[in-house]
């Protein structure tokens, strides 16, 4: 591979790593507040554009996220109604998939990665969690 093309394939693994971590965070920042937020408060307070918010939006909740988007003057978007995060029960192939999306992205690309696939690894094996 030419060093322009690697060069190329790197920065498009850097950026799409910044874009998953910046879509967690996204999630736990809409998860942490009652009330929608704006695109344009979003954007200023992760730093990017404002289209590039209304994209991982977007992708977000074509993959199944539940975020509510209103439109219009007093709009902005939503996680659905939350409250407790109840324990979630996974089988094999699920754990599989998921231990498989964290190696993708780097299972040490941010501490909640890391935290995620030690718990799978440790459900995987039927060892305890402390």
């Amino acid at each position: 591979m030419k060093s322009s093309a690697k060069s190329a394939a790197s920065r498009e693994n850097h950026l799409t790593v910044r874009r998953v971590e910046r879509q967690q965070h996204l999630i736990e920042r809409l998860h942490a507040v009652a009330d929608r937020i704006t695109v344009g408060t979003l954007a200023r307070d992760f730093g990017v554009s404002a289209r590039t918010i209304a994209r991982d939006v977007e992708r977000l909740r074509q993959s199944g996220v539940p975020i509510d988007v209103t439109t219009g003057r007093g709009g902005g978007v939503a996680l659905g109604r939350h409250g407790r995060i109840p324990a979630i029960a996974f089988d094999l192939r699920e754990i599989a998939a998921l231990m498989a999306s964290l190696t993708a992205l780097g299972p040490t690309a941010s501490p909640s990665a890391t935290s995620a696939m030690d718990k799978l690894a440790t459900a995987l094996t039927g060892g305890s969690m402390t």
